[in-house]
């Protein structure tokens, strides 16, 4: 009987174990998706602003070179 109850007692701490395992590790799994979107969305704000500061030193560099229109 002892003997019975010690093998469900392993095999139910071993199930909660690979359970806790599991939860630990689709965490982990959403941390780093989440670190992955930020990546994304910092780069395109980079992008972005890239894209503005060039169009606008474009911009002054034409006001300069044409004075006379």
């Amino acid at each position: 009987m002892t003997l019975i109850l010690k093998a469900l007692g392993a095999i139910s701490a071993l199930i909660l174990l690979v359970i806790a395992l599991f939860s630990s590790l689709i965490a982990l799994g959403g941390v780093l998706l989440f670190a992955i979107k930020v990546a994304i969305v910092v780069m395109f704000v980079l992008l972005l602003g890239m894209i503005i500061v060039s169009i606008l030193r474009d911009r002054t560099r034409r006001r300069h070179e044409a004075p006379d229109i």
